[in-house]
């Protein structure tokens, strides 16, 4: 389904929109509330159907909360692979009920903190996390989405664990404030080690606008379609060098929106800026542009005579 030569109006950032939909969330379950809980389910069903008739041609599962260490913290284990498959489950629902030809992409959460590198999981118990996701949605989704990961360690097994499933790979790579990956490494290191696999694009996610343009003269050197999904988060914790550390993001804080904690731009950026920015960067060759936290339908719905 995916064609290399089409330009693709990606979805936004799910976690805020179910928020913004009325979701009640418990401390940093976070967005997998929607999930945990059936009388939630038609939020997440209107999520994408609202990002569907906005435009949006490519649709991500909205398991990014979903993480097995989150839900053995919160002793809760038993819902977990009910959890990845309602997200699905509903993603699919969404898209038959369109009668529109978009594509289905499976969400490969990273799996330590947030925006940070691998920190305490041994390589073993990643893999085996990311493949055990990968069995789960692999009937629902058409491709798998490396989401928001932030190493070549975590990236390669992502890869590893998904390449046996004859299913095209997005991969959704977050940088810091010097377009670097938060572990320190290059993008020109990333792309000697997807090239092996079989990956359909490259974006940067859950980034800053900011970063998205630091991010595309590197992007361009590579073959791969490239784009973005922009954040309008106010303090991104790796977007600032004078307070990025190797942490990055605290994951473990308790919070119900994570734009309590970091702030939102979305003030500043209003509906002519959104689209400049996003008109900007096609002219700089970006044919997979979406959004993530703070971007919500309407935002979308901006773009889409863009396509």
């Amino acid at each position: 389904m995916f064609q290399n030569n089409k330009k693709y109006l990606l979805d936004g950032g799910s976690g805020q929109t179910l928020l913004e939909m009325g979701l009640e969330t418990t401390g940093d379950l976070w967005s997998a509330k929607a999930l945990i809980d059936n009388n939630n389910h038609h939020l997440v069903l209107k999520m994408h159907q609202d990002f569907i008739n906005a435009g949006s041609e490519l649709i991500v599962t909205a398991n990014f909360s979903v993480r097995k260490r989150m839900f053995i913290k919160h002793n809760i284990l038993d819902y977990y692979k009910e959890s990845l498959r309602s997200a699905g489950e509903i993603a699919l629902k969404a898209r038959n009920k369109s009668k529109k030809n978009i594509i289905v992409a499976g969400s490969m959460p990273n799996q330590g903190n947030t925006y940070s590198p691998l920190q305490f999981e041994t390589d073993g118990t990643v893999y085996n996390n990311f493949l055990e996701i990968a069995q789960i949605l692999n009937e629902y989704v058409d491709i798998f989405y490396l989401d928001v990961l932030s190493s070549i360690k975590e990236i390669k097994l992502a890869l590893e664990a998904t390449k046996n499933f004859n299913k095209q790979i997005l991969v959704g790579v977050h940088l810091r404030y010097d377009a670097k990956l938060p572990s320190g490494e290059t993008l020109n290191e990333l792309f000697k080690v997807i090239k092996n696999y079989n990956c359909c694009g490259i974006i940067s996610a859950c980034i800053s606008p900011e970063i998205v343009d630091l991010s595309l003269p590197y992007l361009t050197k590579q073959s791969l379609p490239f784009g973005y999904k922009v954040n309008l988060f106010k303090e991104m914790p790796t977007s600032n060098k004078k307070t990025f550390t190797q942490e990055g993001f605290d994951g473990e804080r308790e919070y119900t929106d994570p734009a309590d904690l970091l702030g939102s731009r979305i003030d500043e950026y209003n509906n002519e800026k959104i689209r400049e920015f996003v008109i900007k960067t096609l002219e700089k060759n970006a044919s997979l542009i979406g959004g993530c936290c703070e971007i919500k339908p309407r935002h979308i719905n901006l773009l889409k005579n863009l396509f």
